[in-house]
């Protein structure tokens, strides 16, 4: 489901009158429009959009102004780009489909919020004085799963993998349970793509991650998040296993001894992912298990219904 949201458009005048040059002119035309004393009147000295968030009806005026606009100039279109990326910072949110663990506590979903930064940007440029109100590109998407699907979710396991790595390694074993934990119950929904970097997040040293070794052009070096690569590999092994298909994946520079050859998949923030989607007609769930005693990763992935090999 796709819902728009609104501005309301609004605008100071040099003097009393309301009026305007007989053909309205866009925020992006005015470079070398040739401003009299007559049209200088009739041109706002201070243009004002008010935006409207029709969720909550929230508003934030902007000037024009600070974007470059002044009779004779045009807006900017760099500096809308700025605040249009901004403002998707604070609106854009990632769907989340419902989930539930093993104890069969449901956590519900959200839904998917996008602020179509280039739609807003033309629009802005391409507004006239007389222009009131204006559409404000804010898709929303709503999850693909109901919480009702995940009944029996779990029913059946339709692949799975483990690791074993050295639990001494104190740095590299949080790094392994905190990735892993963030994968814990993730569903997907028919045709659903899963992105590592995306799920996981950024692997910060205020989000709890350690600094441990990790493979860079061939060679190990220390970096925080070291050793979350064993689990986006393990992961890798059980969605293949589960007949999911592979949409990214690529294999590190050399031999990295917890998979076999070639069985590995590479992740880093900003640079190599690891991507798959659900090609089948119902929903799966991925679970993990982390034992820091016993040094092993187990991921798992389960459904409603058995997957014929």
């Amino acid at each position: 489901m796709r819902k728009r949201l609104l501005i309301a458009g609004c605008f100071l005048l040099l003097g009393a009158s309301p009026a305007v040059a007989e053909t309205p002119l866009t925020a992006g035309d005015h470079i070398g429009y040739p401003m009299n004393a007559k049209e200088r009147v009739k041109t706002p000295l201070i243009w004002q959009i008010e935006l409207i968030d029709e969720r909550d009806q929230s508003t934030e005026v902007i000037e024009l102004n600070e974007f470059g606009y002044q009779p004779g100039n045009t807006v900017q279109r760099d500096e809308l780009v700025v605040f249009a990326k901004q403002l998707a910072e604070a609106i854009d949110t990632p769907m989340r489909n419902p989930t539930i663990n093993k104890d069969g506590v449901i956590t519900p979903g959200q839904a998917r919020v996008i602020l179509a930064e280039e739609e807003l940007i033309d629009t802005l440029l391409h507004a006239t004085f007389l222009d009131s109100q204006i559409p404000l590109p804010i898709y929303v998407t709503e999850p693909t799963v109901s919480e009702e699907q995940l009944e029996g979710i779990d029913l059946y396991e339709i692949g799975a993998f483990t690791t074993y790595f050295n639990p001494n390694v104190a740095g590299r074993s949080e790094n392994i349970r905190l990735s892993a934990g963030s994968i814990q119950d993730f569903v997907l929904g028919p045709g659903d793509q899963f992105s590592f970097n995306q799920v996981v997040g950024e692997r910060t040293i205020e989000r709890g991650y350690k600094e441990a070794k990790e493979i860079v052009n061939k060679e190990f070096v220390m970096g925080v998040g070291g050793g979350i690569c064993q689990t986006s590999s393990t992961l890798y092994n059980a969605v293949e296993e589960a007949g999911l298909e592979m949409v990214e994946r690529i294999t590190h520079s050399k031999d990295i001894g917890y998979v076999p050859a070639g069985r590995d998949a590479t992740v880093s923030w900003g640079g190599p992912d690891f991507k798959f989607k659900n090609p089948h007609s119902h929903p799966v769930i991925i679970r993990t298990e982390v034992s820091l005693e016993r040094g092993e990763i187990t991921v798992s992935v389960h459904s409603n219904q058995h997957i014929t090999p």
